[in-house]
């Protein structure tokens, strides 16, 4: 779900140009996630090969990522490990969410009823572990970095940034700035539109966030942000507290700057010191390889072609491309552990 921080965070529109020749880390789950909804058939149907395997996932990697590439950003990617127990709570109501959802996608099906389909069919999004086997396998084809977090992926993400090992996370969960993240960019695609569930099509570019801008534009300290998103509502604590936005949380923090006697002032039904624990001190690892390598061009066909019947033909114009554009020097930037 993500903390709800856009009304307030300020930001400014970034170009491709701009980032060339930057190393950005990537929220790979975010990612799947996107593309498992975006790419489908008008009735909701996911994009299979012959055989009935999802494939969906493996088309938005290829495409969006060999992309990027083109473009000069150098990728790391990363992987969500464990959640933590607080999280839980949220994962079962999703679970819920979804089975409910199925239920409505029946019904339209029934019907048929091809738009409601494929409204409903985004709803229930499932992501096998073999799905993320496959990705990982695709992602290190083509040559970039693949980290497996050990709890949450924006943890990570915001530990490589505050140690200069990328430039920035390349995410839409503001989640990051609350781990400390300096550098955060969202609308990370070269696709100048987002569709909306309602049909609305807004144009969009990517856009950064930094978070020393943040706190000087807010006037609060970092603690003071975290206690914005706990009152607003995380993953920990979905709900939040009932009646406060992100714009009368912000009041509410300024009125009381000590975060002890701001929580005096609320009523709190939940574990808020073991949520603010989970911002500042989430599990990460410091042991993780940072190294490009030129693409595997036999493992990228032998993944998508040979099992998943690409077409030979896109797949080798779109190599083309991504190695025309490849950096030089690119291939190895050492080891960070």
């Amino acid at each position: 779900m993500g903390v709800k921080l856009s009304p307030i965070v300020p930001k400014r529109a970034i170009t491709f140009e701009e980032l060339a020749h930057k190393r950005i880390a990537i929220d790979c789950l975010q990612c799947l996630y996107q593309f498992l909804s975006s790419i489908r058939q008008p009735d909701g149907t996911p994009l299979m090969d012959s055989k009935g395997r999802i494939t969906s996932h493996l088309m938005g990697i290829w495409s969006r990522f060999s992309n990027l590439m083109q473009k000069n950003l150098s990728l790391a990617v990363v992987f969500d490990g464990i959640p933590p127990k607080l999280k839980m709570r949220e994962a079962e109501s999703r679970i819920a969410r979804k089975g409910e959802a199925k239920l409505r996608y029946d019904s339209a099906k029934d019907e048929e009823d091809i738009p409601a389909m494929l409204r409903y069919s985004k709803q229930f999004i499932h992501i096998s572990q073999d799905m993320i086997d496959e990705a990982k396998q695709l992602l290190d084809a083509m040559g970039l970095p693949v980290i497996q977090a050990p709890a949450e992926a924006d943890a990570q993400m915001a530990y490589m940034n505050r140690q200069n090992d990328v430039w920035a996370c390349g995410t839409t969960d503001y989640d990051v700035l609350l781990h400390q993240a300096p550098r955060m960019i969202t609308n990370l695609t070269l696709s100048q539109k987002r569709r909306y569930a309602s049909g609305k099509i807004v144009a969009i570019t990517p856009e950064l966030i930094e978070l020393r801008e943040v706190l000087v534009a807010l006037d609060i300290k970092q603690e003071q942000l975290v206690a914005i998103a706990i009152m607003t509502g995380t993953d920990y604590n979905p709900e939040g507290i009932i009646g406060i936005g992100p714009k009368k949380a912000l009041k509410l923090v300024k009125q009381h700057p000590i975060i002890t006697e701001l929580k005096k002032a609320l009523t709190i039904d939940f574990p808020w010191e073991e949520i603010e624990q989970l911002f500042l001190k989430m599990d990460i690892t410091k042991k993780y390889q940072m190294e490009w390598s030129p693409m595997d061009v036999d493992a990228i066909k032998k993944i998508l072609v040979d099992k998943h019947s690409f077409s030979e033909e896109r797949i080798d114009n779109m190599l083309k491309k991504s190695e025309q554009a490849r950096p030089k020097g690119q291939k190895s930037l050492g080891e960070f552990a």
